[in-house]
């Protein structure tokens, strides 16, 4: 169900993204311009004109730890300048703000209606393209009916937590399940929110395109289906996933998801509309043309992918269940190599990674959700150099 609201004006790019069978694992959109690799959905080459290929090999360094004493944390949305990470907290519903000189932890409020139950709760949040002016935190949740998106105006003014303001539905209806909720929002280079769901263990909806589960959303800020979308007055980007938990663009706008698998193959894929993943007829690579497939995969227990970064040519993916942070080298929607583990084991469960400028990221750990081994103030944010 989608709740209607005025629909923004707009001249839109409709962002057309073209995938190339890979290796496996051993503000608003007015004025972009059209980019170079767009095309059909149905083939072509996946690299623009003169890119060239990221190194094979890379590396690691753990700069410091920025805070620690997190409780299932989930999303992260990096403030401007330098001002502090908004980290989410599933299970208790909060958003709070992290010094990232000092590691202070600040609770800014609790976002109301959250229902939390098994991978359900608060989960991805977003900072609205027209934040320096409005203060809007967008929150992707899962309620006593279904999973949503909400937006909530920030006024720090106010004591520290009573600084969120009511949830503002601007889309419900995503099926919510004890698994499989997906979760993952971010807006594009087009100014579009973007979603990522899960087909909440109901694997029919992910091959049911008028279904919102197991599938690549994309939304005005209103929650409006997005201008250029590939089928008529639908939110519905991609389908048959059957549970997407990171999103990333790279340096000429071409969307890559990360994708948990069930007994076999994780996934990384590069996103094209309209598009068909194969879940629940597919699991990682398939012989079937119809279906997509995946530019790495990785068993199940290497993996459990969530959230994914892109920085100068490589894809960071975290790793749930695999513990460990993977880099994945591109060539433009291939992989240029082997994917590359790094920290296996070191931190526990890996959540969430998120380009931090130059070649640093934020990785968020997750071993308070209730399948890590916590210790006391055992989730924590790092601060990562990785080439």
């Amino acid at each position: 169900m989608i709740v209607q609201r005025r629909v923004v004006p707009a001249v839109l790019v409709a962002v057309g993204i073209l995938v190339v069978v890979g290796c496996s694992s051993g503000g608003g959109g007015e004025g972009l311009p059209t980019p170079s690799w767009a095309g059909s959905a149905s083939g072509g080459s996946s690299a623009s004109v003169g890119e060239s290929a990221a190194p094979a090999k890379g590396s690691v360094k753990v700069v410091r730890t920025v805070a620690t004493g997190l409780k299932s944390p989930w999303g992260l949305a990096p403030l401007p300048g330098g001002a502090g990470l908004l980290v989410s907290d599933r299970d208790d519903g909060t958003i709070v703000k992290v010094d990232e000189k000092t590691g202070k932890i600040t609770e800014l409020g609790v976002v109301s209606g959250v229902s939390a139950a098994g991978e359900g709760g608060l989960l991805g949040i977003a900072l609205s393209p027209d934040f320096a002016s409005d203060h809007m935190i967008y929150a992707y949740f899962t309620s006593a009916s279904d999973n949503r998106i909400v937006r909530l105006l920030w006024d720090e003014s106010k004591p520290a937590g009573e600084q969120l303001g009511a949830p503002d539905t601007i889309f419900k209806g995503i099926p919510k399940g004890f698994i499989h909720n997906g979760g993952r929002i971010a807006f594009g280079p087009d100014g579009m929110l973007y979603a990522g769901t899960g087909e909440s263990g109901q694997r029919g909806l992910a091959q049911d395109k008028k279904s919102l589960g197991g599938k690549v959303l994309r939304l005005t800020p209103e929650g409006e289906p997005a201008p250029g979308n590939p089928f008529p007055d639908s939110p519905v980007y991609s389908y048959g996933h059957r549970n997407v938990q990171g999103l990333a663009w790279d340096d000429k706008q071409r969307l890559f998801a990360s994708e948990f698998g069930q007994d076999t193959w994780d996934e990384l894929n590069a996103i094209k509309p309209g598009a068909d993943y194969g879940w629940p007829e597919a699991e990682g690579k398939s012989a079937d043309a119809k279906y997509v497939n995946p530019i790495a995969q990785w068993h199940t227990d290497d993996a459990s992918p969530s959230g994914i970064a892109y920085v100068d040519g490589v894809i960071w993916m975290a790793g749930l269940k695999g513990r460990r942070l993977w880099r994945i080298p591109l060539d433009g929607t291939t992989a240029a190599a082997a994917p590359q583990a790094f920290l296996t084991g070191e931190y526990g469960r890996l959540r969430t990674v998120v380009a931090a400028g130059g070649d640093k990221v934020w990785l968020v750990t997750s071993n308070t959700d209730g399948r890590g081994r916590p210790k006391s103030g055992d989730d924590r944010i790092l601060e990562l150099q990785v080439r």
